[in-house]
């Protein structure tokens, strides 16, 4: 592996996927294809997830209360993130939950506006997930809480490319299917990565146990909805990506948090 080329494509990864300005000699040459720079996927999560990982070190080292923190914390990886799963998962909610056929349910998604499944199941994500940070936090120190952040960004961006690589796009003209898709290298590597850098963070200050309950729960969500999509959709889209990061992430979370 050029490790050149893998640095830029982390640097690519990361511009997708956030709001983090990059350096422009990263893309130099660059077609637009994500085929390839989705092995990165995994490392892009965990850049990701260091500003609200040291948002809530510090507030939880200061004493603050520790659902506050987590919510804080959810909130500035939605600004670095863009909000751009949160979008998938609410999108997948309406279409798959208040769609009539496969055509209606794509059209749906489509559709800036969100609709009620949208709106509970983003509600939902952000309790969930805070609750879990929460009890978390409770468990441990300041830093091994902090530091489950970016591993399990690492972990849900892992099941988004294997979620990706086993679907075909649900649309043709659609923009999931122009970016390309994963082989199965890609996939492998995106996979192995997210699990050995995930147990990097988490192993140390967690344990081995809840490392493992992170690991399965993310694999487990993330086969469960692909299967939903692949019944629904009969493949994936842009929002249907989304949706698993969020999804893996959730069910990541709780798991770490009942396993402490």
């Amino acid at each position: 592996m050029n490790i050149a080329t893998y640095v830029a494509d982390i640097a690519r990864a990361t511009a997708f996927l956030s709001r983090i300005p990059m350096p422009k000699a990263a893309f130099a040459g660059y077609d637009g294809k994500l085929g390839r720079v989705a092995r990165a996927f995994p490392v892009a999560g965990i850049v990701i997830g260091l500003l609200p990982a040291a948002v809530l070190f510090v507030m939880l080292a200061l004493q603050a209360d520790r659902l506050m923190s987590a919510l804080v914390a959810l909130a500035i990886q939605a600004i670095v993130s863009g909000a751009l799963h949160e979008d998938g998962l609410a999108d997948c909610a309406d279409g798959i939950g208040g769609g009539r056929d496969r055509a209606h349910r794509l059209s749906i998604m489509k559709d800036s506006r969100i609709g009620t499944y949208g709106a509970i199941a983003l509600i939902l994500s952000f309790a969930i997930r805070a609750a879990a940070i929460a009890a978390i936090a409770r468990g441990v120190v300041p830093l091994a809480a902090a530091l489950a952040l970016p591993a399990i960004g690492c972990i849900s961006r892992g099941a988004l490319v294997w979620h990706w690589h086993r679907l075909p796009p649900a649309k043709a003209d659609g923009v999931a299917a122009a970016v390309g898709q994963p082989s199965e290298g890609v996939m492998q590597m995106a996979v192995v990565s997210a699990c050995a850098l995930a147990a990097l963070l988490i192993w140390p200050s967690l344990g081995l146990l809840p490392l493992i309950c992170a690991l399965l729960a993310a694999g487990l969500s993330a086969m469960i909805f692909t299967r939903l999509a692949r019944l629904t959709l009969s493949g994936h889209t842009g929002d249907t990506l989304g949706a698993t990061a969020q999804i893996s992430e959730m069910a990541a979370l709780c798991a770490l948090a009942m396993a402490l």
